[in-house]
């Protein structure tokens, strides 16, 4: 099996060289930078499986990094705050960040929450979510309004117009897809699309059902206030 390879920056040298330290025990292949510029060139030479981001790193700050990547690549990005303050988790999903981790944080914690991420992309792009029902029609086009969702080439069409999801999003829109109607609670999501078998932070799922609005339609997805949200058939 291929080594996962992590990109991780860092400005505190300290912070930097312990993770490193941890992650590459548990199996992984570590590049780490002090700074965001040189975080962006090391993405661009190596084409890492993860990055790991921190918010406040010199020279190009995490969440424009997350960006930057984000034009490039749907690669997995992981944003690391010493504050769990809300600004920095909303401004790191909007950037187009996976999850995020609070600093200070357990290595055990951080290698589970990498590989929850692993996990979910890894069958993002296999067709299905592992341990949920299939959408009805396996291998087909389904469609909702001017919505195609082709849940077997993992495409999808708005207005015959093919939009560009990450696979957070496709992963979202799947389980969605999979139960038209059906309210989807926000624990729930987590625990599909997120692979949280423990409580994680609902903005998450907040942050990344806007994104998706704005990608298949703001009305395609209905907030049901106190429950969750429903995707409208």
């Amino acid at each position: 099996m291929a080594e996962t390879h992590v990109l991780f920056v860092e400005d505190d040298d300290v912070i930097r060289e312990a993770t490193q330290l941890a992650l590459e025990r548990d199996g992984f292949v570590v590049t780490s930078r002090p700074d965001g510029l040189s975080g962006l060139e090391a993405f661009r030479a190596d084409r890492p499986d993860i990055a790991l981001l921190d918010v406040m790193v010199p020279g190009l700050d995490g969440v424009s990094l997350c960006r930057r990547i984000r034009d490039e690549s749907t690669v997995p990005v992981i944003m690391l705050s010493a504050r769990a303050d809300s600004i920095d988790v909303v401004l790191g999903l909007e950037a187009g960040a996976d999850d995020y981790v609070t600093k200070p944080f357990d290595g055990a914690v951080l290698v589970a929450r990498i590989r929850a991420v692993l996990r979910r992309f890894g069958h993002a792009t296999g067709g299905q979510t592992i341990g949920e029902p299939e959408p009805q029609q396996v291998g087909g086009v389904l469609v909702f309004g001017d919505l195609e969702v082709d849940t077997e080439g993992m495409a999808v069409h708005r207005a015959g117009e093919q939009v560009a999801l990450t696979p957070t999003e496709m992963r979202l829109l799947l389980e969605f897809s999979a139960a038209p109607g059906t309210v989807l609670s926000r624990d729930k999501l987590l625990e599909r699309v997120w692979d949280y078998g423990w409580g994680g932070d609902t903005r998450v799922v907040d942050v990344h059902v806007q994104r998706l609005r704005t990608k298949i339609g703001q009305d395609r997805i209905e907030t049901v206030r106190g429950f969750g949200y429903k995707l409208r058939p």
